[in-house]
Formats: C-alpha cells, sequence, structure tokens
C-alpha cells in the first residue's frame, strides 16, 4: 500500500481519494474515486455524461500517456441540426451558451477511467465507485463552484427540464440550499459499479440516455454511443530544467498551448515574479493562444499543425513572439506513480435523462470549442478541447501531477502555476500568486486580465508532488473550495515471536 498526496475540488472528493488509498489503492484508483464524486457533487461543473483525459505517469518510470476519454460528434446516418437554442450569461465574462437535447455530444470520461484503472489501478473497479454511490444516496449540498455558476443559470439553462428544475430549486424556485437527493443517480452509479463503465455506451444507461435525447429532438443515437472508443496515447512533452512534463497531446489543443508556453518561458520566472516577467508572460500568452485562435482552432489536422507550430517555437522564439467548466484532481504516490484528471460537462445541456438521474453535457453548443459550427463535424470526430491535466518527472526522481479547470483560463493558469514552481517557489506559493490572462489574443477586442484578488475565474489549480526522498505534498487553489489528503500507509505489522 503507497501513500497517497491528493488535491480535489471539494471535502466530499477527497474524502473519496482517502477512502481508496486507505484501501490499498495508489494515485490512479485515488483519482478515479474523487473524479467520480464531482460527478456527483458538482451540478453544473461535471457530471456521468462528460468527457475528459487522464495523464498518467506511471509508477515504473515509464514514460507518461494520456487516455482520451473527450466527446465524440454524434449523429451517425441521421439529419444534423435542431433540438437546440441558444441563451446568453455574464458568467465566465459573458458567453452564449447553446443548449437543449442537440447539444449533447457521445460522453467517454467513464469509459477513460476503466481504461485507466484496467492498466494502472491496483483496486477492484467497485472500490472505486462505491464512494460516489454513498454521495449520490445521503444527498449533497451545492459547493461554491456549483453555486457561483448556477447563480447564473440556474433558470435559463437549469429551469426549462421539470426534473432539473426541481432538482436545483426549492419550493420558492430558489436555488436550492439543502439536500439535493437524486434516486435514479443511486442506481446509475450501482450499475455502474457492478457491470462496469460500458454500460453507459451498450447498456440500459446507454439506451435510456439516447431514447430521451431522441425524443426531445436530440441526435446521440445507441449506435454513437455503442462505437465509442477511449484513447491511449503517448503524452505531448515539455522539458523546463530539470523537470519534463507531459501533457494533453492532439487532438485537444489545452496540452499544445502549455507545452509552446513553458518553452516560450525560457524559464521564467526565478524565484518570483517581477515586472518583465510578467510583461514576457504577457508576450507568450499572446503569441500562443492567439495562434490558437487563428489557426489551431480551424485546423483540419491539429496534429499536424500543432507539431509544426512547436517545431517553430524551438527553432526560432523571437518570430513566435512577434506575430489563443472543469473539474480537476491531481495525485501522486510513494511508489512514483502521478495521476491528474480533467473532466467536463460543458455549461449542461439543462437535461437529466429520464430514469438517471444524469444531467447531460452541451459540448456540442460550446461555441468557443466548435469553430465549425453546431454540428460542423462529421460523426465519430473528437471535439476540441482545452483540457491540460499534466505530470512531471524531474531528473532526481521526483514526480508531479497538476491540472486546472478554468475553461480557456486553463492553460494560463497552469503555466504560471508551474513556472513559479520550476522557479524556485513553494508549490501552494506557484499556486497562490496571482496570476495574468490575455483573453481574445491578437484580436481587436483583446483585453489583458490581472488578477487583483484571488478569483474562480483564473482557475483552480491543484497540484500534488513526491519529492525524491519521498515526501509528499498536496496544494490546492484558494480560489475554489478545494481540499487536499496526505494518506500514509500503515506500518506492516510486526510479527510474534516464535
Amino acid at each position: 500500500m503507497p501513500d497517497v498526496a491528493l488535491a480535489a475540488p471539494n471535502e466530499a472528493a477527497a474524502d473519496a481519494g482517502e477512502q481508496v488509498a486507505r484501501s490499498g489503492g495508489n494515485a490512479v484508483d485515488a483519482a478515479l474515486a474523487a473524479a467520480l464524486v464531482t460527478m456527483v457533487n458538482e451540478v453544473g461543473i461535471v457530471s456521468l455524461s462528460s468527457g475528459g483525459f487522464i495523464t498518467v505517469q506511471p509508477a515504473d518510470g515509464s514514460p507518461p500517456q494520456t487516455v482520451d476519454g473527450w466527446m465524440d460528434m454524434p449523429g451517425r446516418g441521421r439529419d444534423l441540426g435542431g433540438g437546440t437554442w441558444d441563451i446568453e450569461t455574464a458568467y465566465g465574462g459573458g458567453v452564449t451558451v447553446t443548449i437543449g437535447p442537440g447539444s449533447v455530444a457521445a460522453h467517454g470520461s467513464l469509459a477513460a477511467f476503466g481504461e485507466a484503472h484496467s492498466r494502472w489501478g491496483s483496486v477492484p473497479w467497485r472500490e472505486i465507485v462505491a464512494p460516489a454511490i454513498a454521495v449520490a444516496r445521503g444527498g449533497f449540498r451545492l459547493g461554491s463552484a456549483s453555486r457561483y455558476y448556477l447563480e447564473y443559470v440556474h433558470d435559463d439553462i437549469f429551469g426549462w427540464d421539470p426534473q432539473s428544475r426541481a432538482a436545483v430549486h426549492d419550493a420558492d424556485g430558489e436555488l436550492e440550499t439543502g439536500l439535493i437527493v437524486l434516486p435514479d443517480l443511486v442506481g446509475s452509479l450501482e450499475l455502474i459499479a457492478s457491470d462496469g463503465p460500458r454500460v453507459l455506451h451498450t447498456g440500459d444507461l446507454a439506451s435510456l440516455i439516447s431514447a430521451d435525447v431522441l425524443d426531445r429532438g436530440g441526435i446521440l443515437a445507441p449506435d454513437d454511443l455503442a462505437a465509442y472508443r477511449p484513447v491511449v496515447r503517448p503524452a505531448l512533452l515539455a522539458t523546463v530544467g530539470d523537470w519534463t512534463f507531459g501533457t494533453n497531446p492532439p487532438p485537444s489543443v489545452g496540452g499544445v498551448c502549455i507545452a509552446a508556453m513553458l518553452r516560450l518561458l525560457e524559464g521564467r520566472p526565478n524565484a518570483h515574479w517581477d515586472a518583465e516577467d510578467v510583461a514576457h508572460l504577457v508576450r507568450v500568452q499572446r503569441a500562443v493562444l492567439g495562434h490558437r485562435l487563428e489557426v489551431l482552432d480551424h485546423s483540419d489536422d491539429l496534429e499536424r499543425d500543432a507539431a509544426a507550430y512547436l517545431r517553430l517555437v524551438d527553432r526560432n522564439h523571437l518570430a513566435v513572439l512577434e506575430s489563443g467548466s472543469t473539474a480537476h484532481i491531481s495525485a501522486t504516490d510513494s511508489d512514483g506513480g502521478a495521476c491528474a484528471v480533467t473532466v467536463s460537462s460543458g455549461y449542461s445541456s439543462g437535461m437529466i435523462a429520464k430514469g438517471t438521474g444524469i444531467w447531460l453535457n452541451n459540448c456540442l453548443g460550446e461555441q468557443e470549442l466548435n469553430a465549425g459550427g453546431l454540428h460542423g463535424l462529421q460523426p465519430g470526430a473528437r471535439l476540441l478541447s482545452n483540457m491540460a491535466p499534466t505530470v512531471g518527472h524531474h531528473v532526481d526522481g521526483s514526480v508531479l501531477a497538476i491540472g486546472s479547470p478554468g475553461a480557456d483560463r486553463i492553460t494560463t493558469a497552469i503555466v504560471q502555476a508551474l513556472a513559479g514552481f520550476v522557479g524556485g517557489m513553494g508549490l501552494q506559493q506557484a499556486i497562490n500568486h496571482p496570476r495574468v490572462h490575455v483573453h481574445r489574443a491578437g484580436r481587436i477586442e483583446e483585453v489583458v486580465k490581472t488578477e487583483t484578488d484571488l478569483t474562480m475565474y483564473y482557475g483552480g489549480v491543484a497540484a500534488t508532488l513526491r519529492r525524491h526522498d519521498g515526501h509528499l505534498v498536496a496544494a490546492a487553489d484558494p480560489r475554489r473550495d478545494g481540499a487536499i489528503r496526505l494518506v500514509r500507509a500503515a506500518p506492516d505489522p510486526v510479527p510474534d515471536a516464535l
């Protein structure tokens, strides 16, 4: 049984990771258990109808791997379009969101969890799911991240579907402050525990979800879910000093931005951020995020175009600089394993699939991630993502796991925390430090946003570290209700004297 360090979005998720670690689980087991709890109690942020990525540094020191469980475009054999409408919200600085049954993509996070567990997990699958079942059965209150988001959209997004409205509103139509209990969700989780993640793709849950979406005018058909497969890829590498970081490769755009920005920062800051470092950071963000908005978001071959951009970064830094809702869990263990998990359901379609207790995603309706339009991809294609769960390995044997929620602020939050840490700050100090974000980089409407008070707009970084001497560190972002756990393995029992 290894020691485990865990950083999670809330106390119940951290408790889940701790419970699994105390049962003999490693970093991967603990991170997956914590992430499953967020799919219950982080309403509006993530649900079982979600997509995500898991980046793992295997304990044996082999190269890091990323499991892609992000969303697929549905609609095989169907006429695309319809079943959606737009709403305007001031959340996140102001966004237009497409919701409704036609915004629901083919989920993949649980399939990715199953793949990661089969490769690197050490306790039975049922034990991974058990804490989420307990939270769903006992009920839960909205955390600060959920409440902050739902204050903006509890009527517009979560109020059109009767089940959804009843779940998040009290008798007076106000946002619920008491316990939220979804009996059907308990049954869904019990099926997942007993039958495995594929029940969301070919089993009873898949049938219930697809039938309800199609009945209401959406395009998510049974064959879309049945065809879904997680994909395991070598993580995208970036070396900074004595650290080698592995992050999310294409078709996610987030990891490409992380790798480019880390390379362009050129080792800054040194011990602390000064004015010149911050000015350089703004130039780096403007260059990378601007290139993303102009090129990568519209690419028909992201792997090709990302590789070409990273080659340019390596070849000529100056030329590049002169030219864009989630939950995250990090865990490391004393065996040398590290696991970073980022998951999302978008802004939510606003509907609970009948008979399941599961809020469905609206990832087809995240307009900033669908440059080709609402139904612009071929069925079966992976959607674009900002997510960038990242692990690191130091030449002295230290390992790190890090990531963040925050839409287009994911990459800038992670890069600033990593740069501060590698530059000499303590892990918590690097996460706490005020951030800068270049919004709409390179456009006429560009705004350089500088953080004065710590706010969740700038992300919610969670990181864990195992130092070369075996010492464990966990750090959670004060911008959100983060929670950390350090679980020590019980000492081996002393044998009875003969």
